[in-house]
């Protein structure tokens, strides 16, 4: 079994930060998975969505998840929907533990607002559109998740020291 960390959960909740404190902690490798796809392709996520659709990015993911399931272990940024497809969920739990990072809504709106490269809230940069679009993919990310973590009023590096913790639990030193 591969030694990934994968971290899931809506945009917003702490992903990134989490995972960088994680990675300066373990000495794992880092995967940003959207960052990655970005570099791949050579656009912005918003640009990939509007030329060639949700479908190919999504696409796209999954089959950066088999690739990173295939490895050593990293720390894995997953982005807000990389739990959609069962498949994806499949694999990243036979290759390592999977945790899902969570916050309130007004807690997101208040990280993500002056970031215009969230194509899922284009247009709908306010709290109640963040509760129904988090509703909307809760089960899934319940789903997937072994573990999971509220990160409101946490600092990255105490999260981190946590997911640490469960990881020894989860059976990997």
């Amino acid at each position: 079994m591969a030694n990934n960390i994968y971290l899931i959960g809506f945009m917003g909740v702490g992903k990134s930060a989490v995972a960088k404190e994680l990675h300066k902690k373990l000495a794992l490798p880092l995967i940003e998975m959207d960052q990655e796809i970005v570099d791949r392709q050579g656009m912005e996520i918003s640009e990939i969505f509007a030329q060639h659709g949700e479908a190919f990015f999504r696409d796209l993911e999954s089959g950066l998840i088999c690739e990173i399931a295939k490895g050593d272990g990293a720390i894995v940024s997953c982005g807000g929907g990389a739990v959609l497809r069962k498949e994806n969920v499949e694999l990243m739990q036979q290759s390592g533990m999977v945790v899902l990072l969570t916050a309130k809504p007004e807690t997101i709106l208040d990280r993500v607002k002056g970031f215009s490269h969230r194509p899922l809230l284009e247009g709908k940069m306010n709290v109640d559109a963040i509760r129904e679009l988090m509703e909307q993919r809760k089960p899934a990310y319940e789903d997937a998740c072994q573990y999971f973590v509220p990160t409101d009023g946490k600092l990255p590096a105490e999260i981190a020291d946590g997911i640490i913790a469960l990881r020894e639990l989860h059976g990997n030193p």
